[in-house]
């Protein structure tokens, strides 16, 4: 399984990085209904802070920027459940197969490749910030360098076309 593709799957939903059922059923190679079933059977190992399901909004939202591959994945008017990491780790115990413990290893290994990317990005983000603060103080002052001669030079040449007045 390619990380890649895991992480197009990776979805920002309440400022939480989260996988949607449907596709987390895909990747276990399941039927979405099973794996809510197992989920459902097991619900005291899911805490809100592992999984909730989206609200109208959020899944109009979704669904109108992502592509779905096939609506008999998730019909519109079912509101699909979001698994955060620890989530997505829990199901493995749930569906308790070779491969969904394989799954959840790519996966997790997918949120981990994630963090350090978002890391990183806030690591060069802080330090352009610091350079463009450094550098625009510098070309300001060139600016205003450049402005000054420019409004000089203007100054010269209406001080020669202005006509003198008063005693010769």
């Amino acid at each position: 399984m390619h990380i890649q593709q895991i992480e197009s799957k990776i979805h920002e939903i309440r400022g939480q990085k989260v996988m949607l059922d449907y596709d987390l059923a895909d990747l276990y190679e399941v039927e979405t209904r099973a794996l809510n079933q197992a989920v459902k059977r097991n619900i005291d190992i899911f805490p809100s802070a592992f999984m909730f399901q989206l609200t109208e909004n959020e899944w109009e939202r979704m669904s109108s920027q992502i592509v779905m591959t096939s609506l008999n994945k998730r019909p519109k008017t079912a509101l699909p459940y979001a698994f955060t990491e620890h989530g997505v780790t829990m199901l493995a115990n749930v569906l308790k197969s070779k491969k969904a413990r394989l799954t959840s290893i790519a996966i997790v290994r997918a949120f981990i490749t994630l963090k350090k990317f978002i890391s990183n990005y806030n690591e060069i983000s802080e330090t352009l910030k610091e350079l463009e603060n450094k550098y625009n103080q510098q070309f300001k002052d060139v600016y205003e360098a450049i402005n000054y001669l420019l409004n000089k030079e203007k100054q010269e040449i209406s001080q020669k076309e202005r006509k003198r007045i008063g005693y010769k």
